[in-house]
């Protein structure tokens, strides 16, 4: 199944390559790249986004939110999302998720390639220490494919 999927990227890049598109040729033949945004409710969640889109624009990649949805804050917060990722021209993808973020996240990039990291914000319900001194990642990552970009809240 994989093997026909690249396939079709070939042929698809061969085309846009015709057409005088080589950028998106290239692209195409390199391969998709993805950032994994993980939002938890809070406030700092815009810090998390702003991250995470600055470093979609730089890498070529596209973003992927995955979020619990906790009122009417956090659905006025995805509409923002949504037009500031447009406004940019990032392709982006937003899945809602009930129960464990931590749990969806680890499953989400076991089954990726794609994704070159995540990106979320230090919480204590995730099990994320950031203190200085801390020199190995918490056990309950362990089985994330992918390096972990924690964004701290200014001021701790």
């Amino acid at each position: 199944m994989k093997i026909m999927k690249k396939f079709e990227d070939i042929f698809a890049a061969a085309a846009f390559a015709e057409e005088g598109e080589f950028e998106t040729a290239r692209e195409m033949v390199k391969g998709r790249q993805t950032v994994l945004l993980a939002l938890t409710g809070r406030e700092s969640d815009r810090k998390s986004f702003t991250y995470a889109m600055n470093i979609c624009k730089r890498i070529g990649a596209g973003l992927e939110i995955v979020y619990v949805l906790n009122g009417s804050e956090m659905v006025s917060l995805m509409d923002q999302f949504q037009d500031e990722l447009k406004k940019e021209n990032i392709p982006y993808e937003i899945f809602q998720v009930n129960g464990s973020i931590k749990e969806e996240i680890i499953n989400h990039t076991e089954k990726r390639s794609d994704i070159r990291f995540v990106v979320i914000e230090s919480s204590d319900n995730l099990n994320i220490d950031c203190k200085k001194d801390n020199t190995t990642p918490p056990k309950a990552w362990e089985g994330l494919k992918c390096p972990l970009v924690v964004v701290m809240e200014g001021g701790k």
